[in-house]
């Protein structure tokens, strides 16, 4: 097991979501009661554009969730401040999770993840790939 300390938080959020900010504080508070130090956040909003209100609940992208250029953004911000996870808002699939761990290079997580974690944030290093951009 690696700890991890340092993350940052992504969220893919309605544009009707109002509260995605307190979300994202909560998750927040989360992560720092369990020692981790939240270095940015990421917020992908569906329906902001004519077209989208139609796909407010759907995933950008099957595979990653969020754009390619909003993933472009999270990977260059983990290998440029060496962060040890990712910690996703929403509820992610095992196809997700899989596919976001190996485009990041580090360890994806959700809030689910945090409440399972008693004392510390921890991932197992032979589970999760490290890219070669860390």
């Amino acid at each position: 097991m690696t700890a991890i300390r340092s993350v940052v938080l992504v969220g893919l959020f309605s544009a009707k979501d109002r509260g995605y900010q307190a979300r994202l504080d909560a998750l927040e508070a989360r992560v720092a009661a369990l020692g981790g130090h939240v270095l940015g956040r990421f917020v992908q909003r569906r329906g902001v554009s004519d077209g989208g209100v139609r796909l407010l609940t759907a995933p950008l992208s099957r595979r990653f969730l969020v754009g390619p250029g909003k993933l472009e953004e999270i990977a260059t911000t983990c290998s440029s401040q060496s962060i040890d996870a990712v910690v996703f808002a929403n509820d992610l699939s095992a196809y997700q999770r899989r596919w976001l761990s190996t485009r990041l290079g580090r360890p994806v997580l959700t809030a689910t993840d945090l409440d399972q974690s008693v004392e510390s944030l921890t991932a197992r290093t032979g589970s999760q790939p490290r890219g070669p951009h860390v």
